[in-house]
Parts: C-alpha cells; structure tokens; sequence
C-alpha cells in the first residue's frame, strides 16, 4: 500500500515538474522560433514549435547596426574583466572575515554591510568617476562595482562552514595563509565562487544604465545600451525588408525583437547550464551560517 502511495506521489511529481519546465521553457522557444521565421510562419494563430521558413532577415538586421560589433566585444571585456575582479576581491575580503579571531572583525562586518544598504546616489557617483578621469572610460564600468558587498558576506558565511582542521594542519607544517588560501580554500570552495561568478557576469552582461551615464563614445558602448537603443528607435519604417504591406511589417518588427533578445541573453544561457549545480550548492551553503 505504501508503495502505491509513493508511485503515486512520484508520477504527479513527475508531472507537475515536467507541466512547470515546459511552462518555462516555451517562451524561450517561442521567442528562438519567432526569430527565425519569416513574416507568414510567424502569423500563423497558434502553437509555433518549429519554423515553417528559417531565414535570418531579423539577424541580419540587427548584425547591421552601427558598432553592434564593437559592442559584443566590450560586452565581453566588460564581463570577463568584471567577474575576475569581484570574484577576486571577494575572496579576498570574505577569507579574513571568516576568522573568528580577526581584530575588530565585527566592526569590519559593520562596515561592509552598512555600505551595502545605504550608498552615497547617483550623482555623488558621478562627481567621483569625473574626478578619477573614468568618464568615457571603460574602466567606469568595471571598478565601481569590483566590491560587492553582498557576495562577500555569502562568501564570508560559506567559508565559516569548512573545517579549520584543514587550516590548521597547513599552519602547523609551515604553509602561510596565502598558500593555505591557493590551494586548500579556494579548491573546498568551487561552489560558492562558481555562484558569485554567475551573479557577476549575469550582473555585467546585462548592465546598461552606467553605460548611459559614463560612456560618450559609441565604440567603447556596451551591447545592451545598443539593444535597448535598438529597440526604442524601432518603428515600421525601420523593419521593411523588401515590402510586404503593414502586417507584414508589423511581425518583422516582432522578429527584430525576438533577435535582440535572442542574442543578447545567448552566452549566458550557454554558460549557466555548467554553473547550475555550483550555484545551487553554493547558495545552499553559503546561506546556512551568519
């Protein structure tokens, strides 16, 4: 009887999670196959599962614009760049914090947190980068957030969780606290670094309102600042590839869209799948002691 029950349990579960990841999973796919369908297939009322046409037309739209080019590429930078950098500097502050016997530990800890709630506003931030010489600088879109205060602390609470004996074996035969930090904390701590990472290029890949603020020049510009331009200065005159009357134009409009959307949110899509279990691990974890 008890097993009727759990088979029973399993195939609803079963179902519901599978009814949930399809509910997920659809938009997406209508998004990719909106993006490569042509004005026609993309008309059709109903469940779009496949392309009755693929073309590129939208694609090759937005490949055109001015320094889409340019943009991928400091969109990359930005982010590989950025990611290093936080994760970097998390390890470095989250470590010491994690000792019990630090001096003045919990007046640090006070520190970072009270500069994680409360930040001196835009314009303060503005005033501070003009004065640094970083306005129209690509580094304006890097330093100014290599700190995170909140990655630290779930960094800092993950690292509490490991065992000192390790650490403490390491001092007694001569390795310092940096060679104990190299090759003992940081291999223990793949999960966490691997969800700070993804929070850090997640975080750099979308970004685009600093780019508004400090960036002038075009060429230094990030690739969603140019998809949110793109997207705004979209109209009916824009989309016309080779005729077509209003309906036409009108789902080659949606097309151009789904693109964007598509080629914006791809390597981080192709990327988060090797992270998942890191990331679930680690945010399980690093949440568990305060």
């Amino acid at each position: 009887m008890l097993k009727t029950r759990l088979s029973i349990f399993d195939t609803l579960n079963m179902l519901g999670i599978s009814l949930f990841s399809l509910a997920v999973l659809y938009p997406f796919w209508q998004t990719f196959v909106l993006s490569f369908s042509d004005a026609n297939g993309a008309s059709t009322l109903g469940i779009h599962l496949w392309p009755e046409q693929w073309v590129t037309v939208a694609y090759q739209f937005v490949f055109s614009y001015q320094n889409i080019t340019s943009a991928y590429l400091n969109t990359i930078l930005r982010t590989v760049i950025g990611t290093t950098l936080i994760v970097f500097f998390t390890l470095l502050v989250a470590y010491p914090l994690s000792k019990k016997d630090l001096p003045f530990r919990n007046y640090f800890t006070a520190f970072f947190l009270i500069a994680m709630f409360f930040s001196g506003g835009m314009i303060p931030t503005y005033l501070l980068i003009k004065s640094l010489g970083l306005l129209d600088n690509r580094l304006a879109l890097i330093l100014p957030g290599a700190v995170n205060v909140f990655s630290i602390i779930i960094m800092r609470n993950y690292l509490m969780t490991l065992d000192k004996g390790l650490e403490e074996s390491a001092l007694i035969d001569g390795a310092g606290y940096f060679k104990i930090l190299t090759k003992i904390i940081i291999p223990l701590s793949k999960p966490v670094i691997a969800t700070v990472a993804l929070w850090a290029a997640v975080g750099h890949w979308n970004a685009w309102f600093d780019a508004m603020i400090y960036i002038r020049d075009p060429s230094k510009t990030v690739l969603q600042m140019i998809v949110r331009q793109m997207i705004v200065a979209l109209d009916l005159s824009q989309t016309q590839f080779g005729g077509g009357g209003s309906t036409n134009t009108n789902l080659l409009l949606s097309n151009v869209r789904a693109a964007t959307v598509m080629m914006s949110i791809g390597p981080i899509i192709l990327i988060y799948p090797f992270a998942q279990k890191y990331f679930i691990k680690g945010i399980m974890i690093g949440s568990l002691k305060g």
